[in-house]
């Protein structure tokens, strides 16, 4: 399918028996994509390429300087040729101008008798623009023929077989483990001098090449290499039609693997409950290709607040898969208390396992922001276990690291286990034991001092804490005048004693007000609503 006229087949028309190509005719197979009257001097910033300029000269005729500078012009901004009349304004053309326009194997044409350029414009430019239309009528075609096809294709190669029978030129595609495979087939001995003949620079308008994305990956290269015609705008868009198909169906694939990992999942949650035998597990695993591993770890992804959108689970795990595997992990998927659960098993060394999850989270993260550029996912890390029958340690301590991070770390979107030193113990405490107990014993006064008083000592003393005493940057952060500062400062060594500053008693005091903090919000957390609750 041609999309547009060359020179040699616009000489032959009607309206150019009368004209003489006297000059560039090296250049005469040069495409033509429209046709341009122009009559004016300065046009080089008007045109795009490849136009036929029509012109009686009148603006440049009588005028050597001009008439050159116009054609330089024209050869600059790589036009398609010149057509002149002969005539008043042009009796003959000058020798510089024919010598300029052999140079740069620019087609001058010049018209021995009165042509009419309405005529010519017409007639060039409904050929041209029967050409467009018979190229998206064929495309449309092209396009609804594959759509059925896909329907009862089983393999990505029957899609380019399909692609072949339309250019009729050498098509390699090269999948995503770098095999090659030659449409029509090709013998052994030529295969790799095809492939070398690719980055020739002879062959730069014969040659196509064109990655197959899905999910931001790439999945394989369609090249197509042409050795009789150059390819044209309708071979484009046939590639651009054929990669569309193919990357649907190779999504379509992935949907059915992952719907096929999705039944699993009754196995994986018993496995997370550390109902499964090692025999059991290596037995999976090696079903799964994951026989070769160096520990694993359970990460939980959810949703960060209840108005975030609803996900789509088997958009995410194809995201999961794609990400993680990149990184070194096998990636399995269950859904447990509206979480999603994932199982990843580093299949490199142990060293650097924590680098390349963050890497994979914050990749994920990127490309799941809300309307306003927020993260809409909450992410929380487990510990990282071997032998893998202890998975289900590390699943209850990625519940626990979610827990922490919705209660007191509500505005962080990514957190490990091992990383939440403090609260970890606050929340292993409070399991064994009443801490109400142990805050009242520090903290009474101040807390009965701000009920009753409406007062903020509570929140002065841990800001005051966490700036190891350094009453100018308290005050900053408080927004109050020093003055103020030191009235608050003097009412809790009222009430807390005049050693509270003093190194033990001052950690104790710290601990104290992160433990009242996580049990008010842990009340919060467990009773649906903000109320603290009262000692």
């Amino acid at each position: 399918m041609k999309t547009m006229l060359s020179l040699q087949e616009i000489m032959k028309r009607k309206q150019f028996e009368k004209s003489e190509v006297v000059a560039g005719k090296q250049g005469i197979h040069r495409q033509v994509k429209w046709v341009h009257v122009v009559e004016i001097t300065n046009i080089e910033k008007l045109l795009n390429g490849q136009e036929l300029i029509l012109s009686t000269g009148v603006s440049f005729g009588n005028n050597m300087e001009k008439f050159k500078s116009f054609v330089q012009q024209l050869i600059n901004c790589q036009a398609a040729g010149l057509c002149i009349e002969k005539g008043a304004y042009i009796p003959s053309i000058p020798q510089e101008i024919i010598n300029l326009a052999n140079a740069q194997a620019f087609p001058l044409i010049l018209f021995h008798q009165e042509v009419s350029f309405v005529d010519i414009t017409q007639d060039i430019h409904s050929v041209l623009i029967n050409q467009q239309y018979q190229m998206i009528s064929q495309l449309e075609s092209y396009s609804q023929t594959l759509n059925k096809k896909l329907l009862t294709i089983t393999h990505e190669m029957q899609i380019l077989h399909y692609l072949q029978e339309h250019l009729e030129t050498q098509i390699i595609y090269e999948n995503k483990s770098g095999e090659r495979f030659f449409i029509p087939d090709v013998p052994i001995h030529e295969r790799k001098k095809i492939v070398c003949s690719m980055n020739a620079d002879l062959l730069k308008e014969r040659y196509l090449r064109e990655s197959v994305q899905v999910m931001d990956k790439q999945h394989g290269i369609i090249h197509i290499l042409s050795h009789d015609r150059v390819l044209s705008e309708f071979d484009h868009l046939l590639l651009d039609r054929t990669i569309t198909a193919l990357a649907q169906h190779i999504l379509r694939g992935l949907y059915v693997e992952e719907k096929r990992r999705l039944e699993e999942s009754e196995w994986l949650r018993s496995w997370l409950e550390g109902g499964q035998s090692k025999e059991s597990i290596r037995d999976f695993l090696g079903r799964n290709e994951a026989v070769f591993h160096k520990g694993g770890v359970v990460l939980l992804c959810k949703k960060k607040n209840q108005h975030a959108p609803a996900l789509d689970k088997t958009y995410l795990t194809l995201l999961f898969r794609s990400i993680f595997e990149q990184q070194g992990f096998s990636v399995f998927f269950t859904e447990m208390k509206n979480t999603l659960t994932v199982i990843l098993i580093n299949r490199r060394e142990e060293k650097g396992w924590k680098d390349r999850l963050s890497e994979g989270v914050a990749n994920i993260l990127g490309k799941q922001k809300d309307s306003k550029g927020n993260y809409s996912l909450r992410f929380a890390v487990g510990k990282y276990v071997l032998p893998l029958d202890q998975l289900s340690k590390s699943y209850q301590s990625s519940w626990e690291a979610m827990q922490i991070q919705e209660q007191l770390l509500k505005d962080e979107y990514f957190s490990f286990f091992e990383d939440l030193h403090i609260y970890r113990l606050i929340s292993f405490m409070q399991k064994h034991h009443d801490l109400r107990d142990f805050v009242m014993e520090y903290l009474e006064p101040v807390i009965i001092y701000d009920q009753k008083h409406n007062g903020k000592l509570l929140e002065t003393l841990k800001i005051y804490l966490s700036c190891n005493g350094s009453k100018k940057e308290t005050a900053s952060k408080l927004y109050i005048v020093r003055q103020t500062l030191y009235h608050r400062i003097q009412k809790l060594e009222s009430l807390l004693g005049e050693d509270f500053m003093t190194s033990e008693k001052r950690l104790v005091i710290e601990f104290m007000v992160m433990v009242y903090e996580y049990l008010n919000t842990t009340n919060s957390y467990l009773d649906g609503d903000s109320k603290t609750f009262s000692f």
